[in-house]
Protein backbone atom coordinates (compact mmCIF):
# COMPACT_ATOMS: atom_id res chain seq x y z
CA UNK A 1 0.00 0.00 0.00
CA UNK A 2 1.35 3.44 -0.96
CA UNK A 3 1.58 6.14 1.66
CA UNK A 4 0.31 9.62 0.97
CA UNK A 5 3.21 12.06 1.48
CA UNK A 6 2.57 15.21 3.48
CA UNK A 7 5.31 17.84 3.87
CA UNK A 8 5.38 19.78 7.13
CA UNK A 9 7.71 22.73 7.64
CA UNK A 10 8.69 24.01 11.09
CA UNK A 11 9.84 27.63 11.13
CA UNK A 12 10.89 29.84 14.01
CA UNK A 13 13.86 31.51 15.63
CA UNK A 14 17.07 29.58 16.18
CA UNK A 15 17.15 27.75 19.51
CA UNK A 16 13.38 27.99 20.04
CA UNK A 17 13.16 24.19 20.39
CA UNK A 18 12.27 22.86 16.93
CA UNK A 19 15.07 20.29 16.77
CA UNK A 20 14.44 19.09 20.32
CA UNK A 21 10.72 18.71 19.50
CA UNK A 22 11.50 16.62 16.41
CA UNK A 23 14.10 14.64 18.36
CA UNK A 24 11.56 13.82 21.10
CA UNK A 25 9.06 12.65 18.48
CA UNK A 26 11.71 10.43 16.93
CA UNK A 27 13.07 9.05 20.23
CA UNK A 28 9.73 8.40 21.90
CA UNK A 29 8.21 9.50 25.20
CA UNK A 30 10.37 7.43 27.55
CA UNK A 31 13.84 8.05 26.10
CA UNK A 32 16.11 10.19 28.26
CA UNK A 33 18.35 11.92 27.47
CA UNK A 34 16.94 12.71 24.04
CA UNK A 35 19.45 12.00 21.24
CA UNK A 36 19.30 15.10 19.03
CA UNK A 37 18.59 14.62 15.35
CA UNK A 38 21.06 16.00 12.86
CA UNK A 39 19.87 18.68 10.44
CA UNK A 40 21.55 16.92 7.53
CA UNK A 41 19.26 13.90 8.02
CA UNK A 42 16.16 15.81 6.98
CA UNK A 43 13.40 15.24 6.22
CA UNK A 44 12.46 13.51 9.45
CA UNK A 45 9.94 10.87 8.46
CA UNK A 46 7.03 9.58 10.50
CA UNK A 47 4.78 6.86 9.12
CA UNK A 48 1.27 6.92 10.55
CA UNK A 49 -1.94 4.99 9.94
CA UNK A 50 -5.32 6.60 10.36
CA UNK A 51 -8.66 5.10 9.42
CA UNK A 52 -6.95 2.32 7.49
CA UNK A 53 -4.92 4.71 5.35
CA UNK A 54 -1.15 5.17 5.49
CA UNK A 55 0.51 8.58 5.56
CA UNK A 56 4.14 9.54 5.37
CA UNK A 57 4.80 12.79 7.22
CA UNK A 58 8.01 14.49 6.12
CA UNK A 59 9.00 17.11 8.67
CA UNK A 60 11.52 19.79 7.79
CA UNK A 61 13.20 22.32 10.09
CA UNK A 62 14.40 25.71 8.82
CA UNK A 63 17.94 24.85 9.92
CA UNK A 64 18.16 22.58 6.91
CA UNK A 65 17.71 22.19 3.98
CA UNK A 66 19.72 25.30 3.27
CA UNK A 67 16.99 26.90 1.23
CA UNK A 68 13.76 25.84 2.91
CA UNK A 69 11.94 28.45 0.84
CA UNK A 70 12.13 26.06 -2.13
CA UNK A 71 9.96 23.49 -0.34
CA UNK A 72 6.27 23.33 -1.10
CA UNK A 73 4.90 22.42 2.33
CA UNK A 74 1.39 21.16 2.93
CA UNK A 75 1.43 22.51 6.51
CA UNK A 76 3.55 25.19 8.21
CA UNK A 77 4.18 25.23 11.95
CA UNK A 78 5.45 28.54 13.35
CA UNK A 79 7.32 27.79 16.56
CA UNK A 80 8.24 30.06 19.43
CA UNK A 81 9.92 29.60 22.81
CA UNK A 82 7.43 30.13 25.65
CA UNK A 83 10.22 31.43 27.89
CA UNK A 84 11.50 34.02 25.39
CA UNK A 85 9.10 36.84 24.54
CA UNK A 86 11.28 37.93 21.60
CA UNK A 87 10.49 34.66 19.77
CA UNK A 88 6.76 35.46 20.00
CA UNK A 89 7.43 38.98 18.71
CA UNK A 90 9.56 37.60 15.85
CA UNK A 91 6.79 35.18 14.98
CA UNK A 92 4.49 38.16 14.35
CA UNK A 93 7.08 40.50 12.81
CA UNK A 94 9.18 38.11 10.75
CA UNK A 95 7.97 34.55 10.30
CA UNK A 96 4.42 35.25 9.12
CA UNK A 97 5.76 37.59 6.41
CA UNK A 98 8.45 35.07 5.41
CA UNK A 99 5.80 32.42 4.86
CA UNK A 100 3.69 34.77 2.77
CA UNK A 101 6.70 35.83 0.67
CA UNK A 102 8.12 32.33 0.28
CA UNK A 103 5.12 30.26 -0.80
CA UNK A 104 2.80 31.07 -3.68
CA UNK A 105 -0.11 29.29 -2.08
CA UNK A 106 0.49 30.71 1.41
CA UNK A 107 -3.19 31.65 1.77
CA UNK A 108 -4.27 28.02 1.42
CA UNK A 109 -1.58 26.36 3.58
CA UNK A 110 -2.76 25.48 7.10
CA UNK A 111 -0.66 27.26 9.73
CA UNK A 112 -0.22 26.02 13.27
CA UNK A 113 1.36 28.04 16.08
CA UNK A 114 3.37 25.90 18.49
CA UNK A 115 4.73 27.08 21.81
CA UNK A 116 7.82 25.08 22.78
CA UNK A 117 9.76 24.77 26.05
CA UNK A 118 6.58 24.77 28.14
CA UNK A 119 8.67 23.46 31.05
CA UNK A 120 10.51 26.81 31.18
CA UNK A 121 7.38 28.91 31.76
CA UNK A 122 8.18 30.69 35.02
CA UNK A 123 6.04 32.82 37.31
CA UNK A 124 9.30 34.44 38.52
CA UNK A 125 9.65 36.46 35.32
CA UNK A 126 6.39 38.41 34.87
CA UNK A 127 7.73 40.32 31.84
CA UNK A 128 9.05 37.32 29.96
CA UNK A 129 6.33 34.81 30.75
CA UNK A 130 3.93 34.03 27.92
CA UNK A 131 0.67 32.58 29.16
CA UNK A 132 -1.34 30.28 26.85
CA UNK A 133 -4.20 32.78 26.52
CA UNK A 134 -1.83 35.49 25.27
CA UNK A 135 -0.26 33.19 22.68
CA UNK A 136 -3.70 31.94 21.66
CA UNK A 137 -4.84 35.55 21.12
CA UNK A 138 -1.78 36.14 18.92
CA UNK A 139 -2.58 32.96 16.98
CA UNK A 140 -6.12 34.26 16.43
CA UNK A 141 -4.91 37.65 15.17
CA UNK A 142 -2.57 35.85 12.77
CA UNK A 143 -5.53 33.74 11.60
CA UNK A 144 -3.65 30.55 12.41
CA UNK A 145 -5.57 27.30 12.16
CA UNK A 146 -4.41 25.78 15.44
CA UNK A 147 -2.51 26.59 18.60
CA UNK A 148 -0.60 23.93 20.53
CA UNK A 149 2.15 23.97 23.13
CA UNK A 150 4.36 21.34 24.69
CA UNK A 151 7.70 20.55 26.28
CA UNK A 152 9.99 18.25 24.36
CA UNK A 153 12.35 17.89 27.33
CA UNK A 154 9.73 16.66 29.80
CA UNK A 155 7.37 15.20 27.19
CA UNK A 156 4.47 17.27 28.55
CA UNK A 157 1.71 17.55 25.91
CA UNK A 158 3.97 16.10 23.18
CA UNK A 159 1.52 13.37 22.24
CA UNK A 160 -1.57 15.62 21.93
CA UNK A 161 0.49 18.23 20.03
CA UNK A 162 1.71 15.63 17.54
CA UNK A 163 -1.77 14.15 17.19
CA UNK A 164 -3.17 17.57 16.36
CA UNK A 165 -0.39 18.17 13.84
CA UNK A 166 -1.23 14.81 12.25
CA UNK A 167 -4.97 15.53 12.09
CA UNK A 168 -4.35 18.91 10.48
CA UNK A 169 -1.83 17.42 8.05
CA UNK A 170 -4.15 14.61 7.01
CA UNK A 171 -6.97 17.07 6.34
CA UNK A 172 -4.77 18.62 3.63
CA UNK A 173 -5.28 15.43 1.60
CA UNK A 174 -9.07 15.95 1.51
CA UNK A 175 -11.14 18.22 -0.72
CA UNK A 176 -11.79 20.58 2.22
CA UNK A 177 -8.09 21.05 2.94
CA UNK A 178 -6.52 21.54 6.35
CA UNK A 179 -7.52 25.11 7.06
CA UNK A 180 -10.19 25.88 9.61
CA UNK A 181 -13.02 28.17 8.60
CA UNK A 182 -13.34 30.36 11.64
CA UNK A 183 -9.75 30.78 12.72
CA UNK A 184 -7.68 29.34 15.50
CA UNK A 185 -8.57 26.29 17.56
CA UNK A 186 -6.76 25.44 20.80
CA UNK A 187 -5.60 21.87 21.16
Amino acid sequence: MNSEVIKILLVGDAKCGKTTFLSRLSAGENTNPIPLLRDMDQPFIFEINLSGKQYRLELYDTSSPENWRLLEPDVVIICYDISQRMTLINMKRYWVDEIKKSFQRADSIPVLIMGLKRDLRSEDDPNGIIYPQEAYAVAQTLRADRYVECSAVTGELIKPAFEDICKTAIKTTTAEGGQTEGGCVVM
